[in-house]
């Protein structure tokens, strides 16, 4: 059994080598964007792959979608991948890899490059057109906003102050009209003594 275990075990660490040396053979491609990797909203980008070796089958490949998958043979060092009508979706992490016709074992992947695509939908990409649109709606709405606030507190004050002063004459009134009284009644009493 113990023989059996140790066999498996040489096996496994041999095949393990053959994976690494069949990985050395190929060193990684590198991968670049032309002519930048920040590209306008249905702009295109060519994305090129270069290698160590010629006849080789260059792969394109998308970090974020395991799906993506471009493959291009070339009888040079490099390929070419030209990606058009680009959206904010076709942003991401993208890498390449080659494989030789004899050996027909991808190589290592690149060093990945990151695909920006400017959004013409957010703040900083929008049309002019939208823009001003949006300022136009928001100056309008804030400036409609502070008449109302400020007619309510006029009418607010109007009537605290009609109220008020109602109030107020009222008030005098009954002063007023109480001395006079007293006065009638005072006098009606002294009238009364007298006689």
């Amino acid at each position: 059994m113990l023989t059996e275990f140790l066999s498996l075990l040489c096996l496994g660490l041999s095949l393990g080598f053959e994976d690494e040396k069949k990985n050395e053979m190929f060193p990684k491609p590198t991968l670049s964007a032309l002519p930048s990797n920040m590209v306008e909203h249905r702009g295109n980008v060519s994305l090129r792959c270069q290698s160590h070796f010629q006849n080789v089958t260059f792969m394109l490949g998308k970090l974020q979608d395991s799906g993506y998958r471009k493959e291009q043979r070339s009888t040079g060092h490099e390929a070419e991948f030209l990606l058009t009508h680009l959206e904010p979706k076709d942003a991401g992490m993208y890498f390449c890899a080659y494989k030789t016709m004899v050996s027909q074992e991808w190589s290592e992947e690149s060093e990945h490059l990151w695909l920006q695509v400017k959004d013409n939908n957010d703040g900083r990409g929008a049309p002019a057109a939208k823009k001003s649109t949006r300022f136009i709606f928001a100056a309008t709405f804030t400036c409609l906003s502070i008449l109302l606030l400020f007619l309510s507190i006029f009418f607010i004050n109007i009537c605290t102050q009609h109220g008020s002063s109602h109030e107020e004459s009222t008030k005098r009134t009954r002063h007023s009209k109480f001395p006079k009284e007293e006065a009638a009644d005072l006098s009606n009493l002294e009238r009364i003594r007298v006689s």
